[in-house]
C-alpha cells in the first residue's frame, strides 16, 4: 500500500451535500495521511453549490480530483465513472453525507488483504429513522435469500474493491445496490464487516418509497442476469409449465362439465383456460430461443467465468477475463 503514488483511490459520489464536503475532506486527509492515495469527488449534477466547494477543495489539495456531470444521472452512473477513473489498486467508495466514517477505511483495506475481492461495510447500528431502516432490512433479507449471498447490507455505499473487479461491473439504473451480487456471480470473493454509522447532520436523504419499490424490480433484473443468465429456460420453462398446467386443469374441468350436458361456449373460464395454455406454449418458446442465444454466445467465447491460472513460476500467473 505504500509503494505506488496512488495505491488507494477513494471515490465519493456527491449530490447536493455542500455542508458536509469540507469536513469530509478534512477527515479523509487525516486518516489517509500515511497512505499513497487520491480522492475522487463525482458531482452528480448538484444544484446547491457543491460544485464550488469541490473546486475550492481541489485547488487546495493536489490529491483531489473532481468529476462533474452536467445534470443528475443517478448514483449508479456516478459510481461507474468514479470507479473507471480511479487509479488506485484498491478503491474505496463512500457517501458524502458524513454518515460513513473515514476511520473505517483501514479496516476495510485490511479485510481486503485477507484474500477478498470486495469488502462491504455493514451499517449494523444504523443511525436512520425507522422509515428507512425497516424497508432496508426487509429488502436485504429478501435479497440475501434469493441470491444466496449471506450479507446484511447490500445497499451500503461504503465498500472496498480490488481494481481487477471493476471491469466486470456494468452499472446503470439502480443496480449499484447489487454490486456484491454481480461480482459474486462472476466468481470473486465477497464479505462484509460491521462499520460505524453516524446520524445525518446536514441535507436530506435521497431515499424514498419509489427507490424501495424500484429496488425489488431491479432485484428481478439482477437475478435473471446472474442466476439464470446461462439457463433462461429455467425461468421461462417454469412460467410456461405453471401457466400450461393451470390452463389444462381448467379445460379438463370444463370438458367434464360439457359432458354433463352444460353449455360452456359462453363461459369466460373457457377463454381463460385457452389463454393460459397458449401462454404456456409461448413461455416455453421464448425460453428455448433464449437458450439458443446463450449457447451461441458461449461458443463464440462471449460468456464465461473469470479465472486465474497459476504455474510453477510467477511469470506463469495469468488473470483471465471472459
Amino acid at each position: 500500500m505504500n509503494n505506488p503514488e496512488h495505491s488507494l483511490s477513494v471515490v465519493v459520489p456527491v449530490y447536493n451535500e455542500r455542508e458536509s464536503l469540507t469536513p469530509l475532506h478534512a477527515q479523509l486527509v487525516q486518516v489517509l495521511k500515511d497512505l499513497g492515495h487520491e480522492i475522487l469527488f463525482v458531482d452528480d449534477g448538484s444544484r446547491d453549490g457543491s460544485a464550488e466547494v469541490l473546486e475550492s477543495i481541489q485547488a487546495s489539495d493536489p490529491r483531489v480530483r473532481v468529476i462533474r456531470f452536467g445534470r443528475n444521472f443517478g448514483k449508479a452512473a456516478a459510481l461507474s465513472v468514479g470507479l473507471r477513473e480511479a487509479r488506485g489498486d484498491v478503491i474505496v467508495t463512500m457517501d458524502a453525507d458524513l454518515q460513513d466514517d473515514p476511520v473505517e477505511i483501514p479496516r476495510l483495506m485490511a479485510t481486503l488483504e485477507e484474500g477478498y475481492d470486495l469488502v462491504s461495510g455493514w451499517k449494523k447500528g444504523r443511525q436512520d429513522p425507522a422509515s428507512k431502516t425497516i424497508p432496508s432490512r426487509l429488502f436485504n433479507w429478501v435479497t440475501s435469500r434469493l441470491t444466496g449471498i449471506p450479507l446484511h447490507d447490500f445497499n451500503s455505499g461504503f465498500k472496498a474493491y480490488r481494481k481487477t473487479i471493476i471491469e466486470h461491473l456494468d452499472l446503470y439504473g439502480e443496480l449499484h445496490r447489487f454490486i456484491p451480487v454481480m461480482v459474486y456471480w462472476k466468481g470473486f470473493r465477497v464479505t462484509e464487516i460491521p462499520v460505524v454509522h453516524h446520524p445525518r447532520q446536514w441535507g436530506k436523504s435521497k431515499y424514498g418509497l419509489w427507490r424501495f419499490l424500484a429496488g425489488f424490480l431491479d432485484l428481478v433484473t439482477i437475478l435473471f442476469l446472474t442466476r439464470f443468465r446461462h439457463r433462461p429456460l429455467h425461468v421461462f420453462g417454469l412460467l410456461g409449465l405453471l401457466s400450461g398446467l393451470a390452463g389444462l386443469v381448467i379445460n379438463i374441468y370444463l370438458s367434464y362439465v360439457w359432458l354433463q350436458g352444460e353449455r360452456i361456449g359462453n363461459r369466460p373460464l373457457l377463454m381463460l383456460g385457452v389463454l393460459l395454455m397458449v401462454l404456456g406454449v409461448q413461455f416455453f418458446s421464448i425460453g428455448l430461443l433464449a437458450e439458443m442465444v446463450t449457447l451461441g454466445s458461449s461458443r463464440q467465447g462471449m460468456e464465461g467465468p473469470t479465472y486465474t491460472v497459476i504455474g510453477s513460476t510467477a511469470s506463469d500467473r495469468r488473470h483471465v477475463s471472459r
